[in-house]
């Protein structure tokens, strides 16, 4: 990767990770500020700011948009913006008004429909805008991670056209949620709209790293005709052998778990630690109790969290990075402090069987080949490197001074990297955690000023924009005889 100096001001810190690369050796994994992260996640859970009020008067809520419509780049406003308003249009004030007293608790359709809303209009009013822009910028990274051209080397481009999703804030209570394109549609647009709490703008680092899950599911699975189903099958052939429910149990779970998997692959051991200490922090807040829940009830869509927390851990443990068995002894570590009696829909498993489980649907997720990837695993699409870990090294000393990221050459530096970046610089230096967060949202916002996506062009990946040469010149070397 090219490099330019960075240029700092003021007193610079010589961080952990500098020292340590110049001394040539990998620095071990360092969490020890894990439980600083943990209560930052807390407070922010326990934040009640609701964000904008819902906009219930019909004939306000139609000026706003038409206002809106001009403030979004030809993408959305081909793919969500002008369809929503035509829905709303043919719904008229009656039916609007119906919707919102069929669905008093704004969970279902009037859910939806104010949340669509609130993706469009709060853009448009610039509500928190770096912090969207930031936002914005990794839901839109995480889908280039798996469906451009630039990712997708050998594989066929995705049999269904799919558009990242818009981002909004609002619903604390709700925490991160997802309304898939599958939901969407019913008012007409082609992308997904993903929630945070407001409070998650301004703290609650670990909630950016769970964005790869929040983010994966419903949209990139049913990318490619079939997906699903072929990583459900795998799933209960690998299983077959332990017998039990367990089979069934993690098939069932197919969105949720390959969802888990397809943010690590893409952000890295971050993500896999970041989801334990996030389960924490929200556990802490709302139950009193800073553990990884050890039931997962039949009617839990979800995996329990600890045996996301023993996937996560075998997930890494697959990642080609020199540090992947430490992480990954690290998040498996963390888990076992949490295990009490593990029951997974009304059957109660080992601890032993929990993480075998796990390992088994990592591997079928993560490394099985396909057919509908043209007989590639997801992790020959997206997977995490000593390369990916160099630039968070370098994205760690952006973070922790005034420097720049080092110049975009071909091997760049996206906006993954910056929130792994950010979550372990947060759990080896919790002392410096509002100082990472605003920086961190501060380099993913001039990033996202930079996006294609955002631009004049009708562009859907960034990771389409490439070229592809029939020639590469190779630096002559020269051979001493």
């Amino acid at each position: 990767m090219a490099k330019m100096k960075s240029k700092r001001s003021g007193p610079v810190r010589l961080c952990a990770v500098e020292s340590v690369a110049a001394a040539g050796h990998a620095a071990a994994p360092d969490i020890s500020h894990l439980n600083t992260c943990i209560e930052d996640a807390r407070q922010a859970a326990l934040d009640g700011d609701p964000g904008p009020a819902d906009p219930t008067d019909f004939d306000q809520l139609r000026g706003r948009l038409e206002t809106a419509r001009g403030k979004f780049p030809p993408l959305y406003r081909a793919e969500f913006v002008e369809p929503y308003i035509a829905k709303l249009n043919e719904l008229g004030p009656a039916q609007f008004a119906q919707i919102l007293i069929g669905d008093p608790r704004r969970e279902s359709t009037a859910g939806l429909m104010l949340d669509m809303a609130h993706a469009i209009l709060q853009r448009s009013d610039r509500f928190q805008i770096r912090a969207s822009n930031a936002f914005q910028e990794v839901v839109g990274d995480l889908y280039d991670g798996f469906l451009s051209a630039e990712d997708r080397q050998g594989v066929n481009q995705p049999d269904n056209a799919t558009t990242p999703p818009l981002v909004k804030w609002g619903n604390p209570d709700s925490g991160p949620y997802t309304w898939p394109v599958d939901a969407t549609t019913s008012f007409g647009a082609r992308a997904a709209v993903v929630n945070m709490p407001p409070s998650n703008a301004r703290k609650g680092l670990l909630a950016w790293s769970a964005l790869g899950h929040e983010t994966g599911g419903h949209d990139i699975l049913h990318a490619d005709d079939g997906l699903q189903d072929q990583l459900a099958a795998n799933i209960a052939t690998n299983l077959s052998s332990l017998g039990g429910p367990l089979a069934d149990y993690w098939s069932l779970r197919i969105d949720e778990t390959a969802s888990d998997v397809m943010g690590i692959l893409n952000m890295g051991p971050a993500a896999g630690i970041g989801l334990i200490g996030y389960f924490r922090g929200l556990n802490k807040a709302f139950s009193g109790s800073a553990v990884l829940r050890n039931s997962g009830p039949a009617n839990d869509p979800h995996p329990a969290d600890i045996v996301r927390g023993y996937l996560a851990a075998e997930v890494v443990a697959l990642l080609p990075f020199s540090q992947s068995a430490a992480w990954s002894k690290v998040i498996a570590s963390e888990t076992d402090k949490d295990v009490t009696t593990i029951v997974l829909a009304g059957k109660k498993i080992t601890p032993a069987v929990a993480r075998e489980s796990a390992k088994r649907v990592a591997t079928a997720i993560a490394t099985t080949k396909v057919e509908s990837l043209e007989n590639h695993a997801l992790a020959d699409i997206q997977t995490w490197r000593d390369s990916d870990e160099k630039k968070v090294a370098d994205v760690r000393v952006a973070l922790t001074t005034a420097g720049e990221l080092p110049e975009q050459g071909p091997s760049r530096i996206f906006a993954t990297h910056i929130v792994a970046a950010a979550v372990i610089e947060g759990l080896a230096n919790g002392a410096d955690l509002a100082v990472v967060f605003e920086r961190m949202v501060d380099i993913l916002a001039k990033l996202h000023a930079k996006n294609p996506v955002w631009g004049p062009l009708f562009v859907r990946h960034p990771g389409n924009i490439r070229r592809d040469l029939a020639y590469v010149p190779h630096r002559r070397v020269v051979v001493e005889e």
